[in-house]
């Protein structure tokens, strides 16, 4: 502490703000105090930024310091400050306060990484009266994915340090997917980590526990596991998505069941999209069924049970598409499915994946290329069930011309070869 004048010569502010700390961490926040300081800084919001910056010198000095109780003290007041404050210069506050919220998530330190991300997500819910022009949540978006992906070895810390990456990553897309004037979120380099951290965490628990079959018959313990928050966050994401954005949300699921070889149980990959299909928008179920059809097409030479569990997420999802529309897709879901249908059947009678060369690497397995058929046609009486009927006669004549008709001689001969 300064003694003698020279207290007394410190700026104002400065003394608002150190009284705000007891001598003693354990007594907490002065109340008092910190009443004075708020008074203060909503009378004379040009001093905000400066009341942010010295807290934020503070709070770095004593993160360094291991001076935890201190730290504490310092976000409370920020907290505080941050509710009471809705002017315009909150802004140059704001920077401050991101300053020491990175500063305390870089820290290894779970409590800190928690304190933060708690600190984080009462700001994220402020609505701000001006718009900011220069604000940056990229290391955010990275830290609070890192977060969500923590192998602490104590698994009620991981839990708690997982479950403060989801809410952190809820928090980042709340603030920034209604303003124009952030960086775009739905730009691939943060979905690219948004999604699959989320879907990390619902499979994690997908694989180890039993789910509740619906929210409402699930136990308090259960809303508060990784996998409910990791569902509700990104049922919230994909229902704030526009036209535009669709195909960046889904293009990392897509990738994620690829890596992680999640078409062939399909358990998990039906329930990624079922999610899916009731969250977004219902215009914009096809361009989800045009993306699952560009992803078949893609794996065209990929094992029969994997293109057999994109076939069969696909039907799941056409039946949930029905109430929305599938309108413009309609042609090309049969198309791709018939020329998925004549491929497997090409694969079955030449034994290769590559019917010029007569030579594969891999072998085909007849008795899955015809479980991945028969999963082709019921996706194809899924979807035509859905349709009304003046489109299944159209659709009939569509398959109709695409089947090949053999001549008499080739039925007799295919007739005797059975």
């Amino acid at each position: 502490g300064v003694c003698g004048c020279c207290g007394a010569l410190r700026p104002r502010y400065k003394r608002l703000v150190d009284n705000i700390f007891p001598e003693d961490p354990e007594d907490g926040l002065v109340k008092t105090n910190m009443e004075k300081l708020t008074f203060y800084a909503l009378s004379a919001p040009e001093k905000l930024d400066r009341i942010g910056a010295y807290l934020s010198e503070r709070l770095i000095r004593d993160v360094s310091r291991h001076r935890y109780g201190y730290v504490c003290i310092a976000m409370e007041a920020l907290d505080q400050l941050l509710m009471a404050c809705h002017c315009q210069s909150i802004n140059l506050f704001v920077e401050s306060f991101l300053k020491m919220v990175a500063k305390l998530l870089e820290s290894e330190k779970p409590n800190l990484q928690i304190l933060g991300t708690n600190s984080f997500v009462k700001f994220a819910n402020i609505e701000e009266d001006t718009p900011s022009y220069h604000r940056s949540y990229d290391f955010f978006v990275s830290r609070f994915s890192e977060m969500c992906h923590s192998s602490h070895d104590d698994m009620d810390i991981r839990t708690k340090i997982r479950m403060s990456g989801i809410k952190g990553l809820q928090g980042v897309v709340r603030k920034t997917v209604n303003d124009e004037l952030q960086a775009n979120i739905w730009d691939p380099q943060h979905m690219d980590k948004i999604v699959p951290s989320l879907l990390f965490n619902l499979q994690h628990v997908e694989e180890t526990e039993s789910r509740s079959p619906s929210p409402l018959q699930a136990t308090e313990k259960e809303k508060e596991s990784p996998t409910e928050l990791a569902e509700r966050c990104l049922r919230e994401l994909l229902g704030r998505a526009a036209y535009g954005n669709i195909k960046n949300a889904i293009k990392p699921v897509l990738i994620h069941l690829d890596n992680h070889s999640l078409w062939e149980p399909k358990i998990f990959a039906t329930c990624c999209f079922r999610i899916i299909m009731y969250s977004i928008q219902p215009q914009h179920s096809h361009l989800v069924i045009q993306q699952l059809l560009g992803h078949l097409d893609a794996n065209s030479k990929s094992a029969a049970t994997v293109r057999a569990g994109i076939v069969e997420v696909l039907s799941e999802a056409a039946v949930i598409a029905a109430s929305g529309s599938v309108g413009p897709t309609v042609l090309e879901v049969f198309n791709t499915l018939l020329r998925q249908l004549r491929l497997s059947i090409d694969y079955a009678l030449t034994g290769s994946y590559d019917c010029a060369a007569g030579v594969s690497t891999k072998i085909i397995k007849e008795h899955e290329e015809r479980m991945f058929q028969e999963a082709v046609i019921k996706t194809i009486g899924s979807f035509a069930s859905t349709l009304p009927t003046y489109q299944q006669s159209e659709v009939m004549v569509f398959i109709m011309n695409k089947v090949p008709l053999p001549s008499s001689q080739q039925s007799i001969e295919a007739g005797k070869a059975g």
